[in-house]
């Protein structure tokens, strides 16, 4: 069974997700299951159906919660330091062509949000930062092109 390296922040909003479709999803699909049961012949039932597909589709991501979470390998960035990027670094990087600056936290797969500036381990300018230092170059090769950055910081918040 692989491991799923996620950060004490991912494992906890994993955790809260998986409580939110038991308690609260789940009780609120039975309760619309029970209310189109009383509408009469279920074959023809539209609403009777839906509740099922969302009784489904729930069901289905609390078994794969369950199994992110049963599999997660929890690290503590805070205990983390030095130099060299890995799993849980902050970096911050400069586009050597824009000069535009961008800030990234790598993170497990579960809890990757571009928005929120966490890449996942696995994307491809993870893999090429893991293992660099404050002042490297690193070249990415994105759906877009070929991309050139320069670590300008490594942190570990």
């Amino acid at each position: 069974m692989e491991k799923i390296p996620m950060t004490a922040e991912g494992y906890s909003a994993l955790e809260a997700e998986l409580k939110h479709c038991q308690q609260v999803e789940r009780p609120r699909i039975i309760q619309q299951i029970t209310d189109a049961r009383t509408h009469g012949d279920l074959s023809e039932n539209a609403e009777y159906h839906a509740a099922k597909e969302s009784q489904s589709l729930n069901e289905g991501r609390i078994a794969e919660l369950e199994d992110k979470l049963a599999r997660a390998e929890v690290i503590d960035v805070s205990k983390l330091s030095g130099d060299t990027i890995t799993f849980g670094a902050t970096v911050t990087l400069i586009d050597e062509d824009t000069e535009k600056k961008t800030v990234w936290q790598i993170v497990g797969e579960p809890e990757a949000d571009a928005k929120k500036g966490k890449i996942s381990i696995t994307s491809p300018l993870a893999r090429a930062l893991v293992g660099k230092k404050k002042g490297a170059q690193v070249e990415v090769v994105t759906p877009g092109g070929a991309k050139a950055y320069e670590v300008m910081k490594v942190e570990w918040k």
